[in-house]
């Protein structure tokens, strides 16, 4: 057993790295909000903001918006028309909580998250765009972190939602009407299109690409640089990307990638694609 292997003092657990983190945690822990509200802070008057909570220099708060017990809103936040910060949350500086989005109670955003922009969308006419109104909103549940520079929209008719305990690195996208389960973290750079559900309980690794409307069950595992372009429905780790190569070996392959139809139908005695006659499961 390890715990025979010193003599000295020792803390045998079965989560060290777990424990590490709430060891390092009792030494390091987050400041306590320093109450009230700094002169060079706007709030609005309709406003409701805990006398317990900190406003920093710089900070807005908007008509209606309510902050909750000792949380803090860092220098140059914004806090938006009719949104909601909950009890002991934290927005570290140049944090966007648009218009009537809510977060919950102990979050953390890091500088420069954007909670509630409007989602992409657009309709074609004559040659040009005609942008559909967003009028959804973006909830957070309680617990959740969202990185630094890490944007989630606002849904265009329903909610976009990102349950409990969800954690976010930098530089994510969440886009319009997502729903993420609770206890799911997703690394840096990953881009989720309109529409997609994630499930709880999953892991995404760093730059994953998600294709709009589709569905993510619970338990999954997704690996850096995986495009995941059909629905997942059975809880695995999956993974969808080449490794790094020579580049002259990228472009012998990628010659061959390109005739990979032609010579599978070679393979199966087919010259032609009529000739399967709509029986190919290519």
């Amino acid at each position: 057993m390890d715990r025979e292997a010193t003599s000295v003092a020792r803390i045998v657990a079965d989560n060290p790295y777990a424990y590490y983190a709430r060891v390092v945690a009792l030494f390091h822990p987050p400041r306590a909000a320093v109450a009230g509200v700094h002169p060079a802070a706007v709030v609005d008057p309709s406003a409701t903001v805990a006398a317990s909570a900190e406003i920093a220099a710089g900070a807005v708060i908007g008509a209606r918006a309510r902050v909750g017990e000792r949380a803090i809103i860092g220098a140059g936040s914004f806090v938006g028309e009719a949104a909601e910060v909950g009890d002991d949350t934290r927005l570290y500086p140049r944090v966007t909580i648009c218009d009537a989005c809510v977060v919950g109670a102990r979050c953390i955003l890091h500088p420069g998250a954007v909670i509630g922009a409007d989602g992409f969308g657009m309709a074609p006419d004559a040659g040009a765009w005609v942008k559909i109104p967003q009028v959804g909103r973006a909830v957070l549940g309680d617990d959740v972190e969202v990185g630094a520079n890490t944007t989630i929209d606002r849904g265009s008719l329903g909610d976009t939602v990102v349950e409990e305990g969800v954690k976010l690195d930098n530089q994510v996208q969440v886009a319009h009407n997502c729903r993420i389960g609770a206890h799911t973290v997703i690394a840096g750079c990953t881009g989720i299109a309109g529409s997609t559900v994630i499930g709880r309980h999953c892991m995404i690794g760093g730059a994953v690409g998600f294709v709009g409307h589709l569905t993510v069950c619970d338990g999954v595992t997704v690996t850096a640089m995986t495009l995941v372009s059909k629905s997942i429905t059975r809880p695995g780790t999956y993974s969808a990307s080449l490794p790094m190569m020579p580049h002259a070996d990228w472009l012998r392959n990628a010659a061959q990638i390109r005739r990979l139809d032609e010579i599978a139908r070679l393979a199966r005695g087919k010259t032609a694609p009529g000739d399967d006659h709509g029986n190919d499961d290519a």
